[in-house]
């Protein structure tokens, strides 16, 4: 059968794209293996979807052309999918730093989204496995289950590699590669960090501590909560920081950001010198943390008997932890990829590729990658907008 566009991949990006290419008359097919739509949506944000974020700006997205995102962000902006979310009836509110969640379950995104492709007219084949694509003169060919079909318009929106249990997979960028579409280096990001065994030990006794701290790796860091776990560290400062994070460089926690510790035990020495650090360090931190720090410095006695110096390491250890992780949890916990198709091959407006007409690459699959926080699906509701324009 002869279609206007194929898309391939019913995620956020996937069936933004359908929904516009509908409303717009196309006769439009969206395949995806899996046997729902939408996934992502529904697991995301604890399962109240973290649909957008009110400090959309270009910087806030990885990529190695960071503003080429910025013509679909524009055009398409998060007042315009909220806009969307309170016609739909979808309630919703603020939780910090400009992230905006569904006050009920994602399951209403995702319902919104697929009642307003079946309005557009779109065609949507669920657990329909995916085989060759080919390209015969100006069409494009996807054999599947149901047979070979055939488009003028094809557009690529499988996802990255990111949580593989729900069925990610590299097809999207084997498909840019068979048709000579360069690739930046994929891997994992938004993902907790690992750390060699003398450092788990230390960190394990502190599963389930959180603190508000300052994570930095180089010169771009991120105060928010920072989590211990059996495996390491997680939390939205890790997970924001790994995204910036290269294997073998450290990075720098900051356990008080705005407390000089230094000046803080200095004080508390004078006005308490006959208690113990660990009670001390109780008045900042997690009992835990604190009694970690405190049997970590090797302190025994009152602070009245600690030299300046030896205040000074411990305000360090707090202010300025240094860590150097061995890598990340990869693939299987990463929110998001890194990386993707390269930015250059593809015209920023209608997000078609340069040199290969009809064939169109949108959401994660993409060399953008937002950060934590609703980010990520404004790119998808975004470039999805955007290639549905032009299909």
């Amino acid at each position: 059968m002869a279609w206007d566009a194929i898309i391939l991949g019913a995620g956020a990006a996937g069936m933004m794209a359908a929904i516009e290419a509908g409303r717009r008359g196309r006769r439009v097919l969206v395949i995806d293996h899996a046997r729902a739509p939408g996934e992502k949506i529904r697991i995301s944000g604890g399962g109240r979807c973290n649909f957008t974020n009110l400090g959309i700006a270009p910087e806030r997205f990885l990529s190695q052309n960071p503003r080429f995102a910025l013509s679909a962000l524009k055009r398409f902006t998060q007042w315009d999918f909220i806009a969307r979310i309170d016609a739909a009836g979808i309630a919703w509110h603020e939780k910090t730093l400009g992230q905006l969640f569904c006050d009920g379950p994602a399951t209403q995104v995702v319902a919104m989204l697929v009642g307003d492709m079946e309005r557009a007219g779109v065609t949507l084949w669920l657990d329909c496995a995916l085989g060759e694509v080919r390209r015969e003169n100006t069409r494009f060919t996807v054999a599947t289950p149901r047979g070979v079909q055939k488009t003028k318009a094809l557009v690529v929106a499988t996802g990255g590699k990111s949580i593989p249990k729900m069925g990610a997979t590299g097809f999207g960028y084997q498909l840019a590669e068979r048709f000579g579409l360069p690739l930046v280096q994929t891997r994992p990001a938004l993902v907790p960090l690992a750390f060699a065994e003398q450092e788990l030990a230390w960190m394990r006794p502190l599963a389930g501590v959180s603190v508000h701290a300052r994570v930095s790796a180089g010169r771009t860091g991120f105060d928010e909560a920072l989590l211990f776990t059996h495996r390491g560290l997680s939390g939205p400062a890790i997970l924001q920081v790994s995204s910036y994070w290269r294997e073998g460089d450290p990075i720098l926690v900051d356990l008080l950001p705005g407390q000089d510790m230094a000046a803080g035990l200095r004080a508390a020495k004078a006005a308490q010198g006959k208690a113990a650090l660990r009670t001390v360090l109780g008045h900042w931190l997690p009992d835990r943390l604190a009694r970690q720090l405190a049997e970590a410095s090797g302190v025994t006695g009152p602070l009245a008997e600690l030299p300046g110096a030896a205040l000074d390491r411990i305000a360090a250890g707090i202010n300025a932890w240094r860590l150097v992780p061995v890598g990340t949890e990869g693939y299987r916990t990463a929110e998001v990829t890194l990386g993707g198709v390269d930015t250059r091959a593809l015209d920023g407006r209608t997000m078609q590729a340069q040199g290969v007409p009809g064939l169109y690459f949108i959401g994660e699959v993409v060399d953008v990658t937002g950060w934590l926080g609703g980010y990520n699906f404004q790119w998808a509701w975004s470039s999805g907008w955007a290639a549905g324009q032009a299909l």
